[in-house]
């Protein structure tokens, strides 16, 4: 954060208070309130925290007006379009693009620590087989701090950086761990001649009774998908890891608490709203029911995968991620797959439609990634654990700055309390 550069004035009962102003890289000015409660005796009133910046930082930006998604300055479709996954995950973690050598090196560290302890494989039999894929990852991941015990010293930065490294590797492993379980199959170790996406891949639909190949076109895609969802700012669970790193806790806690908030069906579960929207449609010929009531204000019913609560333009992630869905359908074909059939002809009506263009609702990457996650073979159930997978490098990345913050408090927010004040107790007898 910059220096200050001018205050704002604030009038209570008649006696005015001075809070200074900040101004940063990008983005609106900030108001700094730290010593309002202290000087004036107030609290600020933010529900959902939609106007309260609670760090500062300099990993991801977004301008939602603008469509704007930058990670350390760079725009995302670039990123997505030139670069690749493990080298957008060294940019967030270390501030800058790698060298050809820094590169080589990440990679090979992240490659040689996909395994997970043999003893884990325990962990996943004591799960019902039913057990939802987020449910294991919450469980798995927590419980990596009881086999790492040399990277849970937040003190010491060499440990901060092994966990990083741990985090990013295994957490493809423990979501195909996830999958191979609930679907009654052998699970199938990471192999270090492969790329992170491909080995994602087949650690996922391998099976050893034949030799699996992974398509160049699908690992693409599956790589531009973690690109795309590496990181969004102070989203609800990014802030769920920084608010339970404030208290010290170890990162693998914090990145199950991450897990457990991108769970929630208003964060990590919009692709997967979106595919249940396409199968309620069933096929084409009900899409224009759909759009009408679309349109309808009295109606509760709304486009899935269409809008973006931050982007009020359109979002940057979109136009690479269709691309994508573009080149995995053209391969797969979407003739015998009704549900795809629909997503088709339904992203074509609603762009050709001027009232979905004037109210700015353009297809998302959730509508995207989810018809992509779809078309390659995975269940609606696997859309948020590969979203996890993704994410972690930018919860990392967020909980590294936290930590090394000299700023840093245990996160403790306010209330506007409206209960009962003081009462006395009274005896049961007597109630």
């Amino acid at each position: 954060m910059s220096e200050v550069k001018r205050v704002a004035k604030l009038e209570i009962d008649g006696k005015t208070y001075e809070l200074p102003m900040h101004s940063p890289t990008a983005g609106p000015d900030v108001i700094d309130i730290r010593k309002l409660y202290a000087d004036a005796g107030v609290f600020t009133y933010d529900p959902g925290y939609t106007s309260t910046a609670s760090c500062d930082s300099t990993i991801t930006f977004i301008d939602g007006d603008k469509g704007e998604l930058l990670h350390r300055g760079y725009p995302i479709d670039q990123l997505a379009e030139k670069s690749h996954y493990l080298e957008v995950c060294y940019l967030l973690l270390y501030g800058e693009l790698p060298s050809p050598a820094q590169l080589e090196d990440f990679e090979s560290r992240v490659t040689n620590h996909t395994m997970i302890h043999e003893q884990m494989h325990f962990l996943f039999r004591g799960f019902r087989r039913d057990a939802h894929p987020m449910a294991i990852m919450v469980g798995v991941v927590g419980a990596l701090s009881a086999f790492y015990h040399d990277s849970t010293d937040i003190a010491d930065p060499w440990q901060r950086e092994v966990a990083s490294i741990r985090l990013i590797a295994k957490m493809p492993t423990i979501a195909a761990m996830a999958f191979k379980y609930t679907i009654g199959q052998p699970f199938e170790y990471p192999r270090n001649d492969l790329d992170y996406a491909s080995n994602f891949l087949r650690m996922c639909f391998a099976v050893p009774a034949e030799n699996y190949v992974v398509n160049p076109i699908l690992s693409r895609a599956m790589d531009r998908i973690f690109t795309l969802h590496a990181d969004h700012e102070q989203n609800a669970s990014t802030s769920t890891v920084r608010l339970a790193s404030s208290s010290g806790a170890n990162p693998f806690a914090c990145v199950a608490a991450g897990i457990a908030c991108l769970w929630g069906p208003a964060h990590g579960g919009a692709n997967q709203a979106c595919l249940e929207m396409l199968q309620e449609i069933g096929t084409p010929d009900r899409i224009p029911e759909y759009i009408a009531r679309a349109k309808d204000k009295d109606d509760p019913f709304r486009l899935m995968g269409f809008g973006h609560r931050v982007y009020k333009n359109f979002d940057p992630r979109a136009k690479v991620m269709k691309q994508s869905a573009d080149e995995v359908l053209e391969l797969l074909g979407v003739e015998n797959n009704p549900t795809l059939q629909v997503a088709k002809e339904l992203e074509r009506q609603a762009l050709a439609d001027p009232y979905f263009a004037e109210k700015k609702l353009f297809p998302n990457v959730d509508f995207y990634s989810g018809i992509i996650l779809e078309a390659m073979g995975f269940p609606t159930s696997m859309f948020t654990p590969i979203f996890a997978v993704s994410r972690t490098i930018g919860w990392i990345s967020q909980w590294k700055e936290m930590i090394a913050d000299p700023q840093l408090k245990i996160g403790r927010p306010r209330q506007l309390y409206k209960g009962a004040t003081l009462r006395d107790y009274v005896d049961i007898e007597k109630r």
